[in-house]
Protein backbone atom coordinates (compact mmCIF):
# COMPACT_ATOMS: atom_id res chain seq x y z
CA UNK A 1 0.00 0.00 0.00
CA UNK A 2 1.39 3.08 -0.69
CA UNK A 3 1.78 5.48 2.29
CA UNK A 4 -0.31 8.09 1.01
CA UNK A 5 -2.95 5.78 1.00
CA UNK A 6 -5.61 4.33 3.48
CA UNK A 7 -7.98 1.14 2.33
CA UNK A 8 -11.26 0.94 4.28
CA UNK A 9 -13.17 -2.40 3.93
CA UNK A 10 -17.22 -1.23 4.00
CA UNK A 11 -20.26 -3.27 4.77
CA UNK A 12 -23.56 -2.76 3.89
CA UNK A 13 -23.18 -1.46 0.42
CA UNK A 14 -25.71 -2.78 -2.04
CA UNK A 15 -25.83 -0.58 -4.75
CA UNK A 16 -23.80 2.39 -7.10
CA UNK A 17 -25.44 4.92 -5.34
CA UNK A 18 -24.20 3.53 -1.70
CA UNK A 19 -21.06 3.91 -3.08
CA UNK A 20 -21.30 7.36 -4.10
CA UNK A 21 -22.38 8.22 -0.48
CA UNK A 22 -19.38 7.02 0.80
CA UNK A 23 -16.96 8.65 -1.03
CA UNK A 24 -18.74 11.85 -0.85
CA UNK A 25 -18.83 11.32 2.55
CA UNK A 26 -14.70 10.24 2.77
CA UNK A 27 -13.92 13.45 0.61
CA UNK A 28 -15.26 15.92 3.25
CA UNK A 29 -12.65 14.33 5.23
CA UNK A 30 -9.74 17.18 6.10
CA UNK A 31 -6.79 16.50 3.99
CA UNK A 32 -8.51 13.89 1.61
CA UNK A 33 -8.12 14.71 -1.89
CA UNK A 34 -9.16 11.01 -3.41
CA UNK A 35 -11.17 8.28 -3.06
CA UNK A 36 -11.77 5.81 -5.05
CA UNK A 37 -14.87 3.34 -4.28
CA UNK A 38 -15.06 -0.28 -4.88
CA UNK A 39 -18.47 -1.94 -4.85
CA UNK A 40 -17.67 -5.75 -5.99
CA UNK A 41 -15.11 -5.80 -2.96
CA UNK A 42 -17.02 -3.06 -0.54
CA UNK A 43 -13.55 -1.20 -0.31
CA UNK A 44 -12.69 2.15 -0.06
CA UNK A 45 -9.15 3.47 -0.90
CA UNK A 46 -8.54 6.65 0.37
CA UNK A 47 -5.83 9.47 -0.75
CA UNK A 48 -4.49 12.18 1.43
CA UNK A 49 -1.99 14.88 0.94
CA UNK A 50 -0.08 15.77 4.44
CA UNK A 51 -0.24 14.27 7.86
CA UNK A 52 -2.83 10.76 7.52
CA UNK A 53 -6.46 10.98 8.35
CA UNK A 54 -6.69 9.26 11.90
CA UNK A 55 -8.64 5.83 11.03
CA UNK A 56 -10.87 6.76 13.71
CA UNK A 57 -12.03 10.31 11.47
CA UNK A 58 -12.85 7.94 8.57
CA UNK A 59 -14.79 5.33 10.07
CA UNK A 60 -17.10 7.07 11.84
CA UNK A 61 -17.46 9.60 8.83
CA UNK A 62 -18.41 6.20 6.72
CA UNK A 63 -21.16 5.21 10.08
CA UNK A 64 -22.30 8.95 9.83
CA UNK A 65 -23.65 7.62 6.08
CA UNK A 66 -24.64 4.36 7.60
CA UNK A 67 -22.31 2.01 6.64
CA UNK A 68 -20.09 0.09 8.81
CA UNK A 69 -16.27 0.44 7.82
CA UNK A 70 -12.72 -1.16 8.90
CA UNK A 71 -9.14 -1.34 8.58
CA UNK A 72 -8.54 -3.36 5.27
CA UNK A 73 -5.56 -5.90 5.39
Amino acid sequence: MDNNKIKLSITGMTCGGCAAAVKQALLTVPRVSAVEVDLPTKTATITFSGAAPTSKELIDTVQQVGYAASLSD
